[in-house]
């Protein structure tokens, strides 16, 4: 009868292996998000990976005043951007550009960053992102939290830009602060409003200036997903 003694060791033993196992694998699951995982999530991020095509038209209205805009289609897994302009169209691979479609390309890198900002605080790993504070936003005075995105000064077409980003309880973008080359004073600001849903992922489609007579605006969107 003593082998019983040794059999209850050996299955405590064999317990307390698959106890400390399973505690493992829960600390690497819960493991902290970033404040810009969050951010990109509550946008909707985790439905890009199904993204096969986006299409947008990019363009800004002042007063009355109707903007023509930028056109494209995007196939993000293949990198393949066309551009319509009025009658002139431009498709390209981003994967093999030549100078020819620089021009186009900054277009898109500048109408894409609008589009998609919540994603790029993911995406722009070169970028730098600060702890986030509380803050009175500039346009409608709201009590929101604050982070600010900063750009390297070499690398990009736009080097050294920063952008204080204002972000409610929600992790949803309510307005930001562009600052050309990271100057202390403010180059554009503007809201992020109207936010629609496009399979999964949350767009602002207006980004008005501080009495409304200024929009930059995004209309015949889709998302196609696989």
């Amino acid at each position: 009868m003593k082998y019983i003694p040794t059999l209850i060791i050996y299955l405590l033993l064999f317990v307390s292996c698959k106890s400390e196992k399973k505690e493992t694998l829960v600390d690497e699951s819960s493991k902290a998000l970033s404040i810009a995982e969050k951010i990109a999530n509550a946008h909707g991020f985790k439905n890009w990976e199904n993204v096969s095509e986006v299409k947008f038209t990019f363009k800004v209205d002042r007063d009355t005043i109707k903007g023509k805009g930028r056109s494209w289609v995007w196939k993000p897994k293949e990198d393949i951007v066309k551009m319509t302009v009025g009658e002139a169209v431009v498709e390209y691979s981003r994967r093999q550009m030549d100078s020819s479609h620089i021009a186009a390309d900054r277009g898109f890198i500048n109408d894409k960053f609008w589009l998609l900002v919540p994603f790029q605080l993911v995406w722009d790993a070169s970028a730098t992102i600060s702890e986030p504070k509380e803050m009175v936003s500039p346009i409608k005075k709201e009590t929101l939290r604050m982070i600010t995105l900063t750009y390297p000064n070499e690398g990009g077409y736009t080097p050294g830009d920063a952008y204080d980003i204002f972000f409610d309880d929600n992790y949803m973008i309510r307005e930001w602060v562009f600052r050309q080359g990271n100057s202390e004073n403010p180059s554009l600001t503007t809201t992020f409003e109207n936010y629609q849903d496009f399979s999964g992922i949350k767009i602002a489609i207006d980004h008005k200036k501080e009495g409304g007579n200024w929009n930059l605006n995004f209309t015949n969107v889709s998302i196609t997903l696989e």
